[in-house]
């Protein structure tokens, strides 16, 4: 029997393990991919937004002679602290079910990348499974095509060649920039009328200055209506226009997979799509459950980075260590009476989630 088993090895999931392993217990990553895998799928020569101190988990320094650290200094860093902390860690595996278990605790099947299947028992389990392996969709005609991605590594292939790129924030300017630079012919393509707010301060003038010189096509208050082989439909106000096109980059944003969750009864907020959970232990209306990361934000993928969800972990580990003396009672009159409908507190547990719902 596991003491922790961790969906994820991210640097929330990692960071977890680290807080639960300095607590004195024994956890294990699950991890579909490879370790970091999201970040290791992030553009080849992106430089992060945050410094590098906001980056650190389990206070370890992240060295790096730049203002902020690169993609490739992020891997490094994260793959030393994995080793350095003797991380127990399962990379190429996958998930495929979890049920409770009759005398408490979880079971957990999974497949490895041979197919091979894998079954653990664990008191605790962490889901850190992050936004980044799903990507928002168009649902248009051709968005299957083999044309079309969702994440953009670099720009290099697509020299010479028409490129259209969807989405009108951090990712699709930056892409777009770097493709120009390379040799392709980009339009941007964004159904709202200016870009983003959230757009780099640094960013958004070089930007501009390259559609004000043509080296990059804007088209705001436009959307993509069908992918065909060699062109796409863009309607853009009253007007339905053809592009010639070899390659599209839908770069629109990413959204949560919750079937983990859901298959184990932690109860959503369908206004917020966040899990229901405590927020200073980050425990699920499931006993034993935890969440930790960006999966906690719901819709809201931007309120939740690796610098604030990095300390997810602290919380997680102080709460397994200590609960048989903090857990209040679920079924006790007093515990309702408790519980305000206003989603307040229930013997000093305030949740988050649905609102008017306790538990």
């Amino acid at each position: 029997m596991e003491d922790v088993l961790i969906v994820g090895a991210g640097p929330c999931g990692l960071a977890a393990a680290i807080a639960c392993k300095r607590a004195g217990l024994n956890p294990i990553n699950i991890e579909k991919g490879s370790l970091v895998h999201s970040i290791y799928r992030y553009p080849t020569y992106m430089i992060f937004h945050s410094t590098a101190e906001r980056l650190e988990i389990g206070d370890i320094p992240f060295p790096t002679p730049n203002e902020k650290p690169t993609r490739q200094e992020a891997l490094q860093y994260y793959r030393l602290v994995a080793a350095r902390e003797q991380l127990r860690i399962r990379s190429f595996e996958t998930v495929t079910g979890t049920k409770p278990m009759e005398d408490g605790g979880f079971r957990v099947t999974t497949s490895d990348r041979f197919g091979d299947a894998h079954t653990y028992e664990t008191r605790n389990l962490i889901i850190a499974t992050g936004y980044f392996d799903n990507p928002n969709r168009l649902n248009i005609p051709g968005e299957d095509l083999p044309k079309v991605s969702s994440f953009y590594k670099e720009a290099h292939p697509y020299a010479g060649l028409k490129v259209a790129i969807v989405g009108g924030n951090n990712s699709a300017v930056d892409a777009s920039m770097e493709l120009e630079r390379a040799g392709a012919e980009v339009t941007v393509i964004y159904r709202r009328n200016e870009l983003s707010e959230k757009v780099k301060a640094w960013t958004r003038p070089v930007f501009e200055s390259l559609v004000e010189k043509g080296r990059i096509r804007m088209m705001f208050g436009s959307v993509v209506e069908s992918i065909g082989e060699k062109t796409i439909r863009v309607r853009t106000g009253e007007q339905t226009v053809e592009l010639e096109n070899d390659h599209v980059f839908t770069l629109i944003g990413y959204r949560p997979d919750r079937t983990l969750l859901e298959s184990l009864g932690v109860e959503m907020d369908h206004q917020t799509g966040s899990p229901q959970h405590h927020p200073e232990t980050m425990e699920t209306n499931v006993p034993g459950v935890y969440i930790a990361g960006v999966i906690a934000a719901g819709h809201r993928a931007n309120a939740i980075f690796i610098e604030n969800g990095r300390f997810h972990g602290d919380l997680i580990a102080r709460h397994i260590t200590s609960r048989h003396g903090w857990l209040v009672s679920r079924t006790t009159s007093s515990t309702r009476a408790a519980c305000p409908r206003s989603g307040g507190s229930a013997g000093g547990r305030r949740f988050v989630g649905r609102v008017g719902r306790c538990w």
